[in-house]
């Protein structure tokens, strides 16, 4: 083989963590952990208020919130390893190895503590293949001091956009997967250059941006509009492909759903009494 041959078949699979590779979010499993109560409403209303970037709520809420101070390293390390993982990310991350001759390296690009997602996958991801939240720690007594890096919003594509330029790859020989609000700048710069971008949930904002929209609970099913769009394989060979390593594709339905609410005009046009 050429080494112009080798390198055509080299793509590039990045994916969110939080919702995308697992189904319970971080913070919601630290604050368990730590018995603080009401997290989920402080990560919504900083997302209302846009104080932070989209999906780095939890990151300054660790830095700033009086309950939050007392997380320690440790903490996210336990957190990660009660977080559920969707099913077959190993299977996933074997198969993306080696997809009919095509390599995709696999990497987690997510806002989540960077402890969380390592542990949460040890064994399963490389830790250098991992790009998370990272945090600089007190040497005296472990808090939090600072962030380092968040990889949320546009955080996101220039993580991207370092590792495609580190493995000398083209833009459309890239894929990201992800779920929500923290993941649109990613999915609007990759649509842009050609690359394949895969919502695996119904948020609206996501759903209008990605190509596709895969709803599952194993991993795997990313695989079906990677082989499908990107290597052009049709679905009898897709599901070949798939009972191969003992899996049958029962259901696979391709519906647009639209969410539609119709109001009447002559009532709108009432005026207040």
């Amino acid at each position: 083989m050429t080494i112009s041959s080798a390198v055509s078949k080299q793509y590039l699979l990045a994916s969110d963590f939080d919702q995308t590779l697992s189904f319970h979010d971080s913070g919601l499993v630290l604050g368990d952990i730590l018995g603080v109560s009401g997290l989920r409403e402080r990560i919504e209303g900083l997302s209302k208020i846009h104080l932070v970037q989209q999906g780095g709520e939890l990151a300054y809420l660790l830095l700033h919130d009086p309950d939050l101070r007392r997380v320690r390293k440790e903490h996210l390390i336990e957190a990660g390893k009660r977080v559920r993982l969707k099913k077959n990310i190993a299977l996933l991350s074997r198969l993306l190895k080696d997809l009919g001759g095509h390599q995709f390296s696999f990497y987690v690009i997510s806002a989540a503590p960077e402890e969380i997602v390592q542990s949460a996958l040890e064994g399963i991801v490389d830790p250098g293949h991992i790009f998370g939240t990272r945090f600089r720690y007190d040497a005296g007594s472990g808090e939090i001091e600072s962030i380092v890096r968040l990889p949320a919003g546009y955080g996101k594509v220039a993580v991207l956009e370092e590792l495609r330029a580190n493995l000398s790859i083209s833009h459309a020989r890239l894929v990201y997967v992800g779920d929500g609000s923290s993941d649109v700048h990613v999915m609007l710069h990759l649509n842009r250059m050609d690359g394949l971008t895969i919502a695996v949930s119904e948020n609206q904002y996501i759903t209008q941006i990605a190509r596709r929209t895969v709803l599952s609970e194993d991993a795997l099913s990313v695989l079906v509009p990677v082989l499908e769009d990107v290597l052009g394989w049709n679905s009898a060979a897709i599901r070949v492909f798939f009972e191969s390593h003992g899996f049958a594709l029962r259901e696979w339905s391709k519906v647009r759903t639209d969410n539609i609410t119709l109001c009447s005009i002559e009532a709108e046009a009432q005026p207040i009494q």
